[in-house]
């Protein structure tokens, strides 16, 4: 279309400088990761200083699990970014699944668990607004129009599903042996607890499913090409 064409046009760089928007994103990635790690410390120095800090249960709620994961493919993302080196494939299959899980976390976070009330002290409330907001937020932005992002096959969404499955199996484990979960809908109360706790992980698992295929396809888009609409070609 022409006025895509026109966007195009404006936003295309001189080659001295189409590396340019790649840094940038590669810099705030750094920036984000810091922030994550800088939200989880806070949690654990403040829970830590009114002894109320389990190490063994707050590093087995899927959200920190998830978010140390962020910080790691944000550092690696980011510096390859920042060195204007091209994304792997690999490396855009550990991103997409590290969006997939942010916006799951964000989605049942705010459906589900914002209203409940905590239990033992209450630490501050920004490190869970970055957490569960602000970085679910930036990790869709940033695959939805950051250059650099490689093309994946359907297929992959296989590699996305290992994280979830062996977090459920740990979960389920633990929880079997000494009767602690983390979250709600994982409890066992009743009877038809264990059908109730499948009912919501298939559902989410499907959600997860769902979200995947959908960056996937965003992926593979000739239209969604990020590449093309900063002018990066061919580095």
């Amino acid at each position: 279309m022409r006025v895509t064409a026109n966007v195009q046009q404006r936003l295309r760089l001189p080659e001295s400088d189409r590396g340019a928007p790649a840094r940038r994103f590669g810099a705030i990635r750094l920036v984000v990761a810091l922030l994550i790690v800088a939200s989880i410390a806070t949690q654990v120095v403040q829970e830590s200083i009114y002894n109320d800090f389990m190490p063994l249960e707050y590093f087995s709620y899927f959200t920190v699990q998830s978010s140390l994961i962020d910080v790691v493919i944000l550092t690696l993302s980011g510096l390859m970014a920042a060195l204007w080196k091209r994304e792997s494939t690999l490396l855009g299959v550990l991103r997409v699944s590290v969006v997939s899980y942010a916006i799951v976390t964000a989605v049942v976070y705010n459906v589900w668990l914002r209203a409940l009330p905590d239990d033992g002290y209450v630490v501050s409330q920004w490190p869970n607004e970055i957490i569960h907001v602000a970085v679910p937020l930036f990790l869709l932005v940033d695959w939805l129009v950051a250059p650099g992002r490689p093309v994946l096959r359907v297929r992959d969404v296989r590699i996305v599903l290992i994280f979830p499955l062996v977090w459920l199996a740990f979960t389920f484990v633990r929880g079997t042996l000494d009767g602690w979960f983390p979250y709600p809908f994982l409890l066992r109360g009743r009877p038809d607890s264990w059908f109730a706790a499948g009912a919501y992980v298939l559902g989410i698992s499907a959600f997860i499913v769902t979200v995947t295929l959908m960056l996937i396809a965003l992926s593979r888009a000739r239209w969604a090409n990020t590449d093309r609409l900063w002018g990066v070609q061919g580095r």
